[in-house]
């Protein structure tokens, strides 16, 4: 069996769950459905749990949306985690690229060993429960180019979450900065299943997979029929490979917000079971390879 490093997104890998804003207060609607399960501290013991079996290595953190002001903060705790526990082995903290004083929270954030790029979630739908950001087209105003110049100078990734109809936007933000490596999130989140919503999604990928700089995790891919069947996974996974090539997927579980409706025994074997078709080569690159050179872990 194929090792395999868990290339963890967004606010779905945390190990403090109820230190989060967005957990904070009364449920709000969420992409996922009613979430009441996962309200509540997921330490990296209990996670470590969940993955035995699986034969994941290392893991990979991204930002979890902490309150306002706490970027630094909560890029410092993972770190104090990492180095208790030895888990994470890597972080992809936060950070808002417009805020004009960017620089020196980078330089803050670069200080720490685990840190290695940020993510600021620019996803928008015309669905108010699927939308992130004010609009779609925040990653276009100078202000905000301005922060990814200095993110770009500091070597560091930047994670792009976004829908299809903010895919080209995606592409020629991409083309501009070409010494910036982008992580695509959960395969470009196909959320329309009919026939439009599959081409309008594959050609944004396309334009993102033209860029040699673009990468994608094949993650959260039940989120938006909460569930992880084969029907639905295999094919997205099929097609994002045959866009992107093995060598610019990476495979990540979605965890604590896949728990919500499956274990990771059984997301990591359909996702296994989805890959099978490909060589053992590509399997590897898929599960292991692409994430280890990218993130350098």
């Amino acid at each position: 069996m194929a090792e395999s490093i868990e290339a963890i997104d967004a606010h779905h890998h945390i190990w403090r769950l109820a230190d989060l804003a967005w957990l904070s207060g009364p449920p709000v609607p969420r992409i996922f459905g009613p979430y009441e399960a996962i309200r509540r501290d997921y330490t990296v013991d209990e996670f470590r749990r969940d993955l035995e079996g699986s034969n994941v290595v290392k893991s990979i953190y991204v930002q979890t949306n902490w309150p306002p002001g706490g970027e630094l903060t909560e890029a410092q705790w993972v770190q104090s985690v990492a180095d208790a526990a030895g888990w994470p082995h890597a972080c992809v903290a936060y950070a808002d690229l417009a805020d004009p004083n960017v620089d020196t929270l980078l330089d803050k954030l670069c200080k720490l060993p685990t840190v290695r790029g940020v993510r600021q979630q620019l996803h928008w739908h015309e669905n108010p429960q699927y939308r992130f950001a004010s609009r779609p087209n925040v990653m276009n105003d100078p202000a905000w180019r301005k922060g990814m110049t200095e993110l770009a100078n500091r070597n560091l990734i930047f994670e792009l979450q976004v829908f299809a109809g903010q895919m080209q936007d995606g592409a020629e933000l991409a083309r501009a900065f070409p010494k910036v490596n982008f992580v695509l999130e959960h395969a470009g989140m196909l959320e329309d299943l009919s026939p439009a919503g599959w081409e309008l999604w594959r050609r944004g990928m396309k334009l993102l997979a033209a860029q040699p700089n673009v990468f994608t995790k094949l993650s959260g891919l039940g989120t938006f029929v909460h569930a992880y069947p084969a029907e639905v996974v295999s094919p997205i996974i099929r097609e994002t490979v045959s866009i992107f090539g093995a060598g610019r997927c990476m495979y990540g579980s979605n965890f604590p917000i896949e728990k919500l409706w499956t274990s990771y025994k059984a997301l990591n074997e359909t996702f296994r079971q989805s890959i099978s078709y490909l060589s053992l080569e590509e399997q590897r690159a898929i599960l292991h390879d692409t994430a280890a050179q990218l993130y350098r872990i």
